[in-house]
């Protein structure tokens, strides 16, 4: 599986606007706080769901639980205009009881359904381990009945691997010790 051009930009551009909550300017962790003013600013900040997703959807960081783990990774391959409705894709995950309020009023908006899904998609990429590859669904055959090919697999690999790095130099940088 590899993720659409669509989530890859995004996903980018989601764990920055965490960084950026993550750390004041004396390097003390205020995520918690700054997601809770966020969050008080839900009124404003729907406007910007269509334009800049990224930036609301930090108002649901750990708001998702995701039990179809398969339905996720699937939806991850779409592009912004092939993605599974809100409905279909909530089968797949729990909202924690905090987010359901501003879920409520989210999906009040017009574009709130695709924004709740693109939401949950970048939150699943956001928690999955950086180190492992995607699993495959049993080696399901593809669009031609064929079985998936190694190459993707490698190209798989590729990315998984490019992932962890990222992610420990990122802790690193957090004060962590490297893993390696």
């Amino acid at each position: 599986m590899s993720i659409s051009p669509f989530f890859q930009e995004l996903r980018s551009a989601y764990q920055a606007e965490l960084d950026d909550l993550t750390s004041d300017s004396e390097g003390k962790d205020v995520l918690r706080r700054r997601l809770n003013e966020k969050r008080k600013e839900l009124g404003f900040l729907v406007k910007m769901i269509e334009l800049s997703p990224e930036m609301v959807a930090v108002v649901l960081h750990q708001a998702f639980h995701f039990t179809q783990p398969k339905l996720m990774d699937h939806f991850l391959t779409q592009d912004a205009d092939e993605l599974l409705s809100w409905d279909a894709l909530s089968e797949g995950l729990k909202l924690e009881p905090w987010a359901e309020p501003i879920a409520a009023e989210i999906l009040k908006e017009p574009m709130g359904e695709w924004f709740m899904s693109v939401a949950a998609g970048l939150e699943y990429m956001h928690n999955r381990p950086l180190g492992k590859a995607i699993p495959q669904a049993d080696e399901e055959d593809n669009e031609d009945g064929e079985a998936g090919d190694d190459a993707d697999l490698d190209e798989e690999e590729k990315e998984a691997r490019a992932r962890e790095e990222a992610g420990n130099a990122w802790m690193v940088e957090q004060g962590f010790d490297s893993k390696e």
